[in-house]
């Protein structure tokens, strides 16, 4: 959660108004009164009255300055979906305000490195390197070097408001996800930020069909797979429906470890629940397709995504919680594939030994 609940009244729609007027009038002194007002409020409104404030916070993020308080009042936003606000109604702004300061970083990091001012080293995400050599360093003028050097500081405090969006809207990350991915994974290969949570939520697949191979036994299927946070809610999903379901030999997961991975209602806090792993996971070339990793690894092949299953190479396991508690996840068989098609989809396939490392 993004915030503690705090439990003294609150009169959350008339903040939000007051938040709303001042900002319109371009009252500093009142805007910042308000803007307190609405970060203590939310903490303290009930359900009913975050379901209706936070479209109207999400609003008022574009009126914000990019060197102000905007991340702060998206997790304000981000905090109301967690408690019923329709997140689709709150994440157009608060995505936005994500997709903006992960470019804003990107570009602090070339103009960082392209100075040669301290060799090619990036600079820790901390503000003291907002000094007044900064706009010497980046080039334009100090208000645009401040703005980027505070998007690489920031960035990191827009994942719990996107998260809270993305983690509870299929139709969220259909709009936005693609936009925003590559961004997020080119300041993430840089090694200075944490981004994984938001990187592996923008990449979580929705309604996807999945050509799924099992060497062992040459047969094929078709499986549609949905909100999987990682690949170890993969595995666990595809041996219920392939070993549970009586097309392949195996041990079926258990019930709770299926449960856990399929459950609207999310776990609170950790369940200690054990899932037993039944394959190996592979890419069409042979190479192991990490557990740790997340469905999107899948590789497509001509148009489909395309996994091998084969004999584990040890026995694994792994707690079963899922990586993204309010998402649940969803595997269905589609058909079987017949013995033509599956012989088809083999041949475009290389052997794999899953030696290459362990997960």
């Amino acid at each position: 959660m993004i915030f503690n609940r705090k439990r003294k009244a609150s009169r959350l729609a008339a903040t939000v108004s007051e938040l709303e007027e001042a900002v319109a009038a371009r009252d500093g002194d009142r805007t910042g009164r308000a803007f307190t007002a609405v970060i203590n409020g939310v903490q303290a409104a009930s359900d009913a009255e975050c379901v209706l404030a936070g479209p109207r916070l999400a609003a008022l993020l574009p009126e914000f300055p990019p060197t102000g308080p905007r991340p702060m009042l998206a997790m304000a936003a981000g905090f109301c979906a967690e408690r019923g606000a329709d997140p689709a109604a709150c994440a157009g702004p608060i995505l936005d305000g994500v997709h903006q300061d992960l470019l804003d970083a990107l570009e602090f990091a070339r103009r960082w490195t392209a100075s040669g001012a301290a060799g090619d080293e990036l600079p820790e995400p901390d503000e003291k390197i907002i000094d007044d050599a900064l706009a010497a360093r980046l080039g334009g003028d100090a208000s645009e070097a401040t703005r980027l050097a505070l998007a690489w500081c920031s960035v990191e405090e827009w994942q719990p408001p996107a998260l809270a969006v993305l983690c509870r809207s299929s139709i969220v990350r259909r709009r936005h996800a693609a936009a925003i991915l590559p961004a997020c994974r080119a300041l993430e290969a840089l090694e200075r930020h944490d981004l994984k949570c938001l990187s592996y939520a923008l990449a979580v697949l929705d309604d996807e069909p999945v050509i799924v191979l099992h060497r062992p036994t040459g047969t094929g299927f078709e499986v549609r797979i949905g909100g999987i946070g990682d690949n170890f809610q993969l595995h666990t999903l595809l041996a219920h429906v392939l070993v549970g379901g009586g097309h392949v030999a195996g041990t079926s997961p258990s019930a709770e470890s299926v449960r856990l991975a399929t459950d609207p209602e999310p776990a609170t806090g950790g369940t200690g629940t054990v899932a037993t792993g039944t394959f190996e996971l592979l890419a069409p070339d042979g190479a192991r397709i990490w557990n740790e990793g997340l469905p999107d690894d899948i590789p497509a092949v001509e148009g489909h995504r395309l996994l091998v299953l084969d004999e584990p190479v040890y026995r694994r396991s792994w707690n079963a919680d899922r990586f993204f508690p309010h998402l649940p996840g969803t595997a269905e068989l589609i058909r079987v594939l017949s013995a033509d098609e599956t012989r088809t989809w083999f041949a475009r396939t290389s052997p794999g030994n899953g030696t290459d490392g362990a997960s």
